[in-house]
């Protein structure tokens, strides 16, 4: 029998002009510490940053969530952030800051299949 995992996830935002607080979402990222999971997968829609009127660069953004990534991983390219464990590289992925990416607050739940949460809560939140 499956044992139920409980995990967090935040979801990954764009706020192209931090003062005015408007965002969309881009980006998801789930983890479990009994489980020692962390999953991050982003889509930024090149059409909506366009509509956003960014003054970043589409690239530029995309290298920063590509950092994220390797932060999750725990790989050389997060720099010394992605040698910390699993919950501490969730807490500062995750953690409240000013910036054009930011994340939600962390949100609770329970899963028999982590993966297939992460998928689901993808499709919903950020597609």
């Amino acid at each position: 029998m499956q044992e139920v995992k409980i995990y967090e996830y935040a979801v990954i935002r764009l706020v192209p002009k931090v003062e005015r607080e408007e965002f969309f979402n881009i980006g998801l990222v789930l983890f479990s510490k009994r489980e020692k999971y962390i999953r991050v997968e982003f889509h930024l829609c090149p059409k909506k940053f366009e509509l956003m009127q960014c003054e970043m660069d589409y690239n530029d953004i995309l290298q920063n969530l590509e950092n994220f990534k390797h932060v999750a991983r725990g790989e050389k390219e997060g720099g010394e952030i992605a040698a910390f464990d699993i919950p501490e590289r969730f807490r500062w992925l995750t953690a409240v800051r000013s910036s054009v990416i930011q994340t939600s607050r962390p949100h609770p739940g329970k899963t028999m299949d982590l993966d297939a949460t992460f998928e689901r809560l993808f499709e919903e939140l950020v597609k």
